[in-house]
């Protein structure tokens, strides 16, 4: 018969013994735990001083602009099924560090590219509308950020326009020769915009010919290149390397540039996490300028994460049809019937006809 151990000798003299001391570990346990606890949490409390230090950096960054008050009522209709519609510029001063770019003497800022984004509802696919610089077109009367006006002119440059009056005019012009309403406002400078590139590790791009323009600086052989952020300024500014040396020539590198720059943002994931590499956002933040409704680092995100469907890739590049001016034949003038119908098509989320993207004016078929 086997009987169970009875607890006696040594077996209750050792516990008897370590039974006074036991208390000692377990009360330095209880104080390493205190001490790692109040350790992570003053972790926590500094990385959320860090990230609340990164996010206000980053959210200063972005400049906006109060196109809403600076227009006022006089709008087109925003349409319940038009999707979204996003006026881009690019804002170039030849001043200062870009005036080593072979760029030329341009005294003030001008909006160099122009383009109209339109987003369908749904979100998946989107449409780039090119507005060429040199578009001859009716400015309409606008109120400058000092409070002046002026008044209504025609036959105004597109790309003077800018400079002149200011972004808010510009969308205004935008919104009065298509009829379609605006819903946001993005500017990027290129000055910001060549360091964005140089962040990023450089854009890729396809040249199918080979590119030599002295004005602009750029040589490159046909093929693939990844371009830096001064041979970025390069490509998008080139006009006599190309085509028949107008700005129609170089729209489609412009456009080109666009989707490239769009894909290497999506796949780094800048607008959907523009935190997650200080440096990018950084620059990209301090390139932008907005309207008042994306003028903040989250409502920024928000909407570029709104935008993550988007393929890059599948986006429509269409130039404004455009046709060369009988006064000035270094001027265009927007091509009807199509230039009506592109805009229709647009301002109603419906398929783009053929017939609204030929242009009579070719600028050597690049666009």
């Amino acid at each position: 018969m086997t009987h169970a151990p009875t607890d006696t000798g040594p077996r209750r003299s050792r516990r008897k013994t370590t039974g006074g001391r036991a208390s000692a570990p377990r009360g330095r346990g209880r104080r390493i735990r205190r001490w790692v606890a109040l350790g992570a949490l003053v972790v926590v409390l500094a990385a959320g001083g860090v990230g609340y230090w990164l996010y206000s950096d980053l959210d200063g960054n972005i400049k906006g602009v109060d196109i809403d008050t600076a227009i006022g009522d006089d709008r087109p209709q925003k349409l319940p099924t038009s999707g979204q519609n996003i006026l881009i510029l690019g804002s170039d001063s030849r001043a200062g560090a870009n005036a080593a770019l072979h760029t030329g003497n341009v005294s003030g800022a001008r909006s160099d590219t122009a383009l109209v984004m339109h987003i369908p509802e749904g979100r998946t696919k989107a449409v780039a509308v090119s507005i060429p610089r040199d578009t001859l077109v009716t400015r309409p009367g606008c109120a400058r950020s000092d409070g002046t006006t002026v008044p209504s002119a025609k036959r105004v440059m597109f790309n003077s326009i800018y400079s002149q009056v200011g972004p808010a005019c510009v969308v205004k012009t935008v919104e009065q020769i298509s009829g379609v309403r605006m819903d946001h406002y993005v500017e990027i400078d290129f000055a910001g915009f060549k360091e964005l590139v140089d962040a990023i590790g450089g854009v890729e791009v396809h040249v199918p010919q080979d590119i030599h323009d002295r004005s602009s600086g750029l040589n490159l052989s046909a093929g693939t290149h990844r371009l830096d952020g001064t041979q970025s300024l390069q490509f998008v500014r080139t006009r006599h390397g190309i085509g028949d040396g107008s700005d129609l020539g170089r729209i489609g590198l412009q456009q080109q540039f666009m989707l490239d720059l769009l894909s290497e943002i999506k796949k780094q994931d800048l607008l959907g996490s523009p935190a997650k590499s200080f440096k990018i956002a950084d620059k990209l933040t301090a390139a932008l300028t907005t309207d008042s409704g994306l003028a903040s680092l989250t409502k920024l995100a928000e909407f570029g994460r709104s935008l993550n469907g988007i393929d890059p890739s599948t986006m429509e590049t269409i130039m404004l049809p455009v046709a060369y001016d009988k006064v000035d034949p270094n001027r265009v003038v927007a091509a009807e019937p199509q230039a009506t119908r592109l805009w229709k098509a647009i301002r109603t989320d419906s398929a783009i006809p053929e017939s609204a993207k030929t242009s009579p004016a070719k600028g050597g078929g690049t666009s």
